[in-house]
């Protein structure tokens, strides 16, 4: 009933508001408020800013922080009346959905002109980004992956070669591993070890989702600061022995700008990876409004979304911005990644991450 409740909350508070395409009448009434400012995640936001001052000489204010820090952030404003960001892109979808979404300190909007383009289960909570984690071997020695099956990350041959980032460093990493535990991807997983082994799963936890990580964390995991590090750690030329990663797949340019072996490995069952979504959102006191609705809309064009499409890993809700030639579009990652559910992470993550801190102290 609980999770009910919390679906039909979120309906309530996410009403959309009403959306008017960039037309001149909605740039005119830009250009009077003549400012935005926005809360984001990603840096790359500076980069989008000075395009869109430059096309509409309407003036931003654009601020990079940290997930907790904008969740801090908002909740105070909002909730006290206080002027601050007029919309935000944030991720970390569980925390997102408990302390934003739930207390309507966010209202959706989408543009009218992206209704019928982006897919409709994209649009509550609009979604502006996907970007993915995916398993990365050094291919120095091996050209061919050298994992078919999850479950071989958790045997001997494995340990002490595989690095991840810590869960207590990025939500985003706590939420995939809350996303296992969950009844469809524990069945799946369960179902993997048995086509693999042979032989049905012995559990000494809750289910098969909880049985991995628990035998994932104990059979020698490297938990990393920074993926940017990791991939260096990873992908470094001259190692013994090979490793691998799980961690973002745009790092995989470093592979020729810092001389590293990487390569990833899109068809591990039963996932190669996760994939998790920043969302983009109106502030309930936004100040100006009209200013947010065209920037919005700005960004989710391929004009808009230029920045953040140059590389592999980042991939825009509207199918029509073109990716980087050498990625695949969402639709081929989606059945191999694991994309997360917000309320399912709301209710679930405490606990996961309580096992987690368990596990990791043994």
């Amino acid at each position: 009933m609980r999770k009910v409740a919390l679906f039909a909350l979120l309906a309530a508070v996410l009403a959309i508001l009403p959306a008017g395409a960039a037309d001149q009448a909605l740039i005119d009434a830009a250009k009077k408020e003549g400012k935005v400012v926005v809360y984001s995640i990603t840096s790359r936001i500076a980069n989008a800013a000075k395009a869109f001052e430059s096309k509409y000489g309407i003036k931003v204010e654009a601020y990079n922080l940290k997930d907790g820090e904008l969740i801090e952030k908002v909740s105070r404003e909002v909730a006290g009346n206080i002027a601050g960001a007029d919309f935000v892109i944030c991720q970390d979808s569980g925390r997102v959905f408990g302390q934003l979404f739930a207390p309507g300190y966010l209202v959706n909007y989408v543009p009218d002109s992206m209704k019928q383009v982006i897919p409709a289960q994209y649009q509550n909570p609009l979604i502006f980004q996907f970007i993915n984690k995916v398993f990365i071997y050094n291919n120095e020695k091996v050209q061919t992956p050298v994992i078919r099956n999850v479950w071989e990350l958790t045997e001997p041959k494995w340990k002490g070669l595989v690095q991840f980032k810590d869960p207590k460093q990025e939500g985003v990493n706590a939420n995939f591993l809350t996303m296992l535990t969950s009844p469809e991807w524990s069945a799946k997983l369960e179902k993997a070890y048995e086509e693999y082994y042979g032989k049905k799963l012995v559990l000494t936890t809750k289910n098969a989702g909880y049985e991995w990580i628990k035998r994932f964390f104990q059979n020698g995991l490297i938990l990393g600061n920074s993926d940017t590090t990791i991939s260096e750690n990873v992908g470094i030329k001259g190692q013994p022995k090979t490793t691998l990663g799980l961690f973002v797949y745009s790092k995989t340019r470093y592979e020729a700008t810092k001389n590293l072996a990487l390569a990833p490995m899109p068809d591990v069952k039963p996932f190669a990876g996760f994939m998790y979504p920043a969302f983009i959102m109106m502030t309930k006191n936004a100040k100006n409004k009209n200013a947010a609705k065209l920037f919005i809309e700005y960004l989710l064009t391929p004009e808009g979304f230029s920045p953040w499409s140059k590389d592999v890993g980042s991939y825009s809700s509207n199918p029509n911005v073109p990716i980087d030639k050498d990625d695949f579009p969402v639709s081929y990652w989606e059945p191999r990644l694991v994309f997360e559910d917000p309320a399912y992470l709301f209710e679930n993550r405490a606990d996961v991450e309580e096992f987690v801190n368990t596990i990791s102290a043994k």
